[in-house]
């Protein structure tokens, strides 16, 4: 794999450019141009062409070495460079499934050119990581009126198929079969895996581990509502003793 993805990041934190505005003068696509960076894609040979003449960087420096700040201050005058720009974090672009994408998915979740296309999501979360946004579209995972409701978003962290087994029993995760998308807690058996829905009403769904084509375990959620923070009994009590407190001063 070439260089061609750090170098075009590098030159986008020199020159102060954000994806979306570097993307737009190359005609590409924000997720497209995140794929290049991240090495999940490699570019077209016209796209190269083009990026290097307008950097007048010459392509061979663009695909065989990583270029350094100095390197590309004197490759083009009219790049700047600051601290700040050289030193910006970089966050992980995460592609997120929506309901509009996710029967897509099952059948393309392999496909980078796919992946690219899909709306990102831009998280600080370990780069070196495979992440994946997950947007809620039902109500199997709640109980109670708690957990995730509709348009609730989780991000998934990729398990490697040696890797489910290691999993603790009752983990949430993103389970990718042939046929559909299932956000389950997971439950390893003699038997194979069980899916389990929170909502009570929901029935397990059983299989082996070789029917997932890849599995997720939600790391993160981000939820569409502010969440209820003060229906605990600890709350309640808490919320007592305060008035009791204040009854005796008075």
């Amino acid at each position: 794999m070439s260089f061609f993805g750090k170098n075009i990041k590098k030159i986008r934190g020199v020159k102060g450019l954000s994806q979306q505005a570097f993307a737009d003068l190359f005609n590409l696509k924000r997720g497209t141009l995140g794929a290049y960076e991240e090495g999940r894609s490699e570019p077209k040979i016209d796209s190269i062409i083009l990026i290097a003449k307008y950097f007048s960087i010459a392509i061979g420096d663009m695909l065989t070495a990583e270029l350094t700040a100095n390197q590309l201050l004197r490759f083009n005058d009219n790049l700047t460079l600051t601290p700040e720009e050289l030193e910006r974090e970089q966050f992980a672009q995460v592609p997120c499934i929506t309901e509009k994408t996710a029967e897509d998915y099952i059948k393309y979740c392999d496909n980078e050119a796919f992946l690219a296309d899909l709306p990102q999501l831009s998280l600080p979360l370990n780069t070196e990581k495979e992440f994946i946004g997950y947007t809620v579209t039902n109500l199997e995972m709640t109980s109670h009126d708690k957990g995730l409701f509709p348009n609730d978003v989780v991000i998934g962290e990729k398990v490697p198929k040696n890797g489910i087994s290691k999993l603790n029993n009752g983990t949430i995760v993103l389970a990718v079969t042939d046929k559909k998308l299932l956000l389950r807690r997971l439950y390893i058996t003699n038997k194979g895996l069980v899916l389990r829905a929170d909502h009570k009403n929901i029935e397990d769904v059983c299989m082996d581990k070789k029917s997932v084509k890849q599995l997720w375990r939600v790391r993160y959620v981000f939820f569409r509502r502010v969440p209820d923070m003060s229906d605990t009994f600890e709350d309640k009590l808490a919320m007592l003793e305060l008035q009791m407190k204040e009854l005796r001063r008075k």
